[in-house]
């Protein structure tokens, strides 16, 4: 990695890191709110695709580029075990110096509830770039407080289209509800 690139990474990280420590301490105070059904969650994150296998060789990320998305979304659950998220995804990638936005993600999909800070999201994916596919997504909840909640998530995008092959992605995302 290039030193514009590494640049790069750690003044998004700085960003983000100070993002979140202000958001939480801006909420620190609050009485805790019992859940009540239908319940609306707004979430960021930051989300790192580590390695994509295909046909070809696989591409790991950090090494000749680095790709980074910053997830937003809305949940709103039905119950505590059912509800529908809807999620916009740009990411970033820096290769030779040179950052821009490459590709935004439009991803719809179901969650279920699995119990004990566990979330599994089923989501469809509609990419600018023109792949499309799914993405299914382990959510596991790594710290509640009365009006936020950090996740850690593992997602692993199966996409087609755009004349390239079909490919599945592991990746690790990491974010901030309220």
């Amino acid at each position: 990695m290039s030193f514009y690139s590494r640049h790069f990474v750690i003044r998004f990280l700085a960003c983000f890191a100070i993002g979140i420590a202000s958001t939480s301490l801006a909420f620190c105070q609050s009485a805790p709110v019992p859940h009540e059904y239908p319940r609306t969650v707004l979430y960021q994150g930051i989300l790192h695709p580590l390695v994509t296998f295909s046909d070809q060789a696989p591409v790991v990320n950090f090494r000749d580029f680095y790709l980074v998305g910053f997830p937003v979304g809305v949940n709103i659950w039905k119950t505590p075990k059912i509800g529908y998220s809807l999620e916009i995804v740009p990411f970033i990638r820096a290769e030779n110096g040179v950052s821009k936005v490459n590709n935004v993600l439009f991803h719809p999909g179901v969650l279920l509830g699995l119990g004990k800070g566990y979330t599994l999201a089923s989501r469809l994916a509609f990419e600018t770039a023109g792949r499309y596919g799914v993405t299914p997504v382990l959510n596991k909840v790594i710290k509640r407080n009365p009006t936020t909640s950090y996740f850690l998530a593992i997602p692993v995008p199966v996409r087609f289209g755009n004349d390239r092959p079909a490919s599945i992605t592991i990746g690790l995302q990491f974010g901030i509800s309220f």
